[in-house]
């Protein structure tokens, strides 16, 4: 059991790791920050880890970002949810298709209802309660595309089955 939280914890940390190192690589649009690799980082840490696993790391990896300036506070709500919905429904179905549209939902829409009182009240920016849902739906989907041409790779090679079957093991 140790062994395995150690693994957890460090596939979570070389994940964080990509997700800070990456940040420069984003899309400024109003107040948001179009930020693809925390996308693919949360599909693979739903598959991979699981839903606490991922939403440890979106705050971990949004906090960090925000610290160092390539982020803004609206990562926190935006990866958070994507995070948790994309690691359910990978927990729930174990569909790869639902897993997907679990972050680009969690992203797009949960996370715009949760980022806009921290956008009118902690930022003060003027917007209609939908504003982000572009700007969000465009960081997500790119970032879906990543995670999915990842997770195709990582299937093609075997590995992803012996994971998963280690992991269902271990849930037993």
């Amino acid at each position: 059991m140790e062994k395995n939280r150690t693994q957890k914890l460090t596939m979570a940390s070389i994940l964080i790791a990509a997700g800070v190192v990456c940040s420069p690589f984003s899309i400024p649009l109003g107040a948001a920050r179009c930020f693809p690799v925390q996308h693919m980082v949360n599909i693979l840490s739903a598959v991979f880890l699981g839903p606490f696993y991922g939403v440890s790391m979106a705050f971990i990896t949004s906090l960090i970002r925000v610290m160092l300036g390539t982020g803004s506070l609206l990562a926190f709500p935006g990866s958070m949810c994507g995070a948790l919905l994309c690691g359910l429904m990978f927990r729930y179905t174990e569909k790869l298709t639902f897993t997907y549209l679990g972050e680009l939902l969690g992203t797009s829409i949960l996370g715009v209802l949760a980022a806009y009182p921290i956008a009118t009240i902690v930022m003060g920016e003027e917007a209609a309660l939908f504003a982000y849902v572009i700007p969000f739906f465009i960081s997500c989907i790119g970032g879906v595309v990543l995670g999915a041409v990842l997770v195709a790779a990582i299937q093609k090679t075997g590995i992803m089955s012996h994971i998963l079957n280690d992991k269902s093991r271990q849930q037993q």
